[in-house]
């Protein structure tokens, strides 16, 4: 039986041999290798990105100032229109009619002025002649107080008479403004949202003809933490001190549902000043150009608001394995092996990146790829064959 084993193993020695004589190579036994780097400090930018719903910067509702029904409707849904264009018109014969009838008031009160002014200049001629001739002791003193009680008689309605003017005045005014009350138009330059009405229907004040969304400027309303901005702003900052601070903040972008970002970029140009004690946030709004009208208000997408860290670790998402809800990297010790520490991490919003917090300090050297494949202990490092030859 040993003789057999000897003879097996003389048999291997001679193919080795022999392969060897012949010129092939003998794969060498090479152990695997792990990329590795050092951490380094950065200046990176942060995407922060933050839920927002956009609102036309004047928004308003339209409705009719009076009753009546509606005889036409100038516009249709998702129409831009200009400031003081027609929107709807209501039936104005009842509207006319008042007018015509306060007219007609106003110069009957009129008439009735100048027959008390007519009036009133009698009395008076006949007061100060009587006052002649009471000095002549011509006529009693029962004339005289008769004819100056007459005077103020006439005095009382002349006044009287004006103000019926004045009154009847207002009356076709009032007239006037509910027969154009009739004829609706836009407050805002816009586009025109939901018409729920429809020609010959009775409308009153309280019947919403539609919105017309002031879209040359959009908002964009969202919120943010308090700890994004700053700290300061929630304790007392005077209305300089926030403007100025606005004005230091970077622009920012808007992307849409679908993931399309916005051509024009917006900037933050409103920040409450106290913070929501349930959400510990502050409301925002950005406002944004939309020459092209391509905004719509009521429509939801997300605000990038980037910003700048100076002196931050950043390492690749590949370096950092996920155990439930720790993250370890594989530290790189003196001796080649791999030790797992634990850090905490922040999102670089690049997709590729992590910012590491804790854990690490510049200058240490962490398993970059294959880190799901350490072990602890695990040797990962191995010097170059040409290193190994000296």
């Amino acid at each position: 039986m040993r003789r057999k084993e000897l003879d097996g193993l003389l048999c291997m020695l001679t193919l080795v041999f022999g392969l060897v004589s012949c010129g092939i190579d003998i794969p060498k036994e090479v152990p695997s290798s792990f990329e590795t780097i050092k951490v380094e400090e950065s200046d990176i930018v942060l995407p922060m990105k933050f839920s927002a719903k956009l609102k036309g910067q004047s928004d308003v509702t339209i409705s009719p100032q009076v009753s009546g029904q509606l005889m036409k409707i100038c516009v249709t849904e998702g129409q831009q229109v200009g400031k003081g264009q027609t929107l709807f018109i209501i039936d104005s014969r009842n509207a006319q009619h008042e007018l015509e009838s306060a007219q007609a008031n106003l110069q009957a009160a009129q008439a009735n002025l100048l027959a008390a002014e007519a009036q009133a200049n009698s009395a008076k001629l006949e007061y100060e002649s009587n006052k002649n001739l009471f000095d002549k002791k011509i006529v009693s003193t029962y004339m005289l107080e008769n004819s100056l009680n007459s005077y103020k008689q006439a005095q009382a309605a002349v006044s009287q008479a004006k103000a019926s003017i004045t009154q009847a005045q207002s009356s076709v005014n009032r007239a006037k403004v509910n027969l154009g009350f009739c004829t609706i138009t836009s407050p805002v330059a816009g586009v025109i949202g939901e018409i729920p009405v429809f020609a010959g229907d009775q409308v009153t004040p309280m019947t919403q003809l539609t919105i017309v969304s002031g879209n040359q400027q959009m908002e964009a309303w969202f919120s943010i933490t308090e700890s994004i901005i700053e700290s300061g702003i929630s304790s007392g900052m005077k209305h300089s001190d926030m403007t100025a601070h606005m004005a230091s903040l970077p622009d920012v972008s808007f992307v849409m549902k679908n993931g399309t970002e916005y051509p024009y970029k917006g900037r933050i140009t409103s920040i409450t000043g106290v913070v929501d004690a349930a959400t510990g946030s502050l409301s925002c709004k950005a406002t944004f150009p939309n020459p092209d009208g391509h905004l719509f208000s009521g429509a939801q997408g997300t605000i990038v608001l980037p910003i700048s860290r100076s002196h931050v670790m950043v390492v690749p998402q590949t370096a950092v394995v996920r155990l439930q809800d720790k993250a370890l990297v594989y530290k790189v010790m003196p001796d080649s092996t791999a030790k797992a520490v634990n850090v905490t991490t922040t999102d670089a919003g690049n997709g590729k990146d992590v910012i590491i917090t804790t854990g690490l300090g510049v200058g240490d050297q962490i398993v970059s790829v294959g880190a799901n494949n350490v072990q602890e202990g695990q040797k990962v490092l191995f010097r170059s064959e040409e290193e190994n030859k000296k």
